[in-house]
């Protein structure tokens, strides 16, 4: 597979990596990509495997319950506030899993999108960027998504539905059993667990039902999951707007150091010998603002625009496209924020101000 003798000149072009004196050719490098990408599926189909023994186990658990609550009317409903409990274990241990599965699946969607996805289109390269993200992802590897947003994502797939189905049989426990519940209070009087009064115990279970769809709502907007097909509305059959006003909403509400909201814009610094041409087509083609700033090169002595323009992510490879369409010698750096206000990104109001905004305009029609 290897050689051991150098190439001769007309093949030395096709060397792309050297290791101890031997060298490896262009198709013994995509042989050994196809090898590794083959073995990142593996690692992603064994974590999906993980996934669904979780979930296997979560819908026995609730099968379970749900028997033996209704088996008998002298059954204890408090068989069922368990199985919640068990169900959010379940649920803590599936999101671990996720991030595991993200992790190998982002690889995946690395190779496929920027290496094999490259040899079929024009102009049959890679993009500049993807050997590096994949080496950063080898050498220092981080979890692609937060522990939220991979709860978010399986309590909505999943566990939401576990959780409902749980809530409306218990809800039915207490008003069937031990005796049917003709009223709020002796329906209140069945939820009583020993010492601990009904009223306790019900007060509990609509908090942490209120809990979990606070964080089903909350995260919807966080789309970080390379592994996953994303619909755009995920959330039951609400409307999808109004979902994702609800969530920007909340998290305008949250403090400001705890609010889960991405910040999804990216500042670009350029600098460039051609400041006119590269803001001309910054300003027509994207419609964004640039500032520019006089520097100078300390190792050069030459002097230099820099521009400062921030844009959302999607337009950032647009962006990257068209200086160096303008000036091929251009240096651009791409920096994520943590936040943009003003034109075009976020309005200058108060966070309350904001939030009953949004909450205005995600508002159904009809109501």
């Amino acid at each position: 597979m290897f050689e051991e003798k150098t190439p001769p000149l007309s093949e030395s072009a096709e060397n792309v990596w050297t290791y101890r004196g031997y060298k490896m050719k262009a198709g013994e490098f995509n042989t050994a990509m196809v090898h590794f990408y083959r073995g990142e599926i593996t690692r992603s189909n064994v974590w999906r495997t993980r996934l669904d023994r979780t979930t296997n186990w979560a819908v026995v658990i609730t099968g379970a319950v749900l028997t033996f609550a209704f088996g008998s009317s002298s059954n204890s409903h408090v068989v069922i506030l368990i199985g919640l409990l068990l169900i959010s274990l379940f649920l803590m241990i599936e999101s671990r899993r996720y991030r595991y599965y993200e992790l190998w699946a982002l690889r995946v969607r690395l190779m496929e999108t920027d290496f094999f996805a490259a040899m079929l289109t024009p102009p049959f390269t890679p993009h500049q960027e993807w050997a590096a993200r994949l080496v950063d992802s080898l050498l220092t590897p981080e979890f692609p998504i937060s522990s939220l947003e991979a709860i978010g994502r399986r309590l909505r797939r999943t566990y939401i539905w576990l959780f409902l189905i749980l809530g409306i049989a218990w809800a039915f426990k207490l008003a069937l059993h031990p005796s049917p519940a003709y009223s709020l209070h002796s329906f209140i009087d069945h939820a009583a667990i020993g010492f601990i009064p009904g009223y306790s115990v019900a007060l509990t279970v609509t908090c942490f039902y209120f809990i979990i769809f606070f964080i089903a709502v909350l995260t919807v907007g966080l789309r970080d999951s390379p592994g996953e097909i994303l619909s755009r509305h995920e959330l039951l059959d609400l409307p999808g707007d109004f979902l994702h006003g609800l969530a920007d909403a909340a998290s305008q509400i949250l403090p400001e150091d705890m609010s889960l909201r991405r910040r999804h814009e990216n500042l670009m610094i350029i600098i460039t010998a051609k400041p006119d041409e590269v803001s001309e087509q910054l300003l027509s083609v994207l419609s964004r603002g640039v500032t520019a700033l006089e520097g100078k090169g300390m190792y050069t002595g030459q002097n230099r625009s820099v521009l400062l323009c921030a844009v959302a992510p999607s337009e950032t490879s647009h962006v990257k496209s068209l200086v160096y369409a303008v000036d091929e010698n251009a240096f651009v750096m791409v920096n994520p924020t943590e936040e943009v206000w003003g034109s075009g990104f976020h309005k200058l109001k108060p966070r309350w101000q904001q939030a009953l905004d949004k909450i205005k305009r995600a508002k159904p029609k009809g109501d």
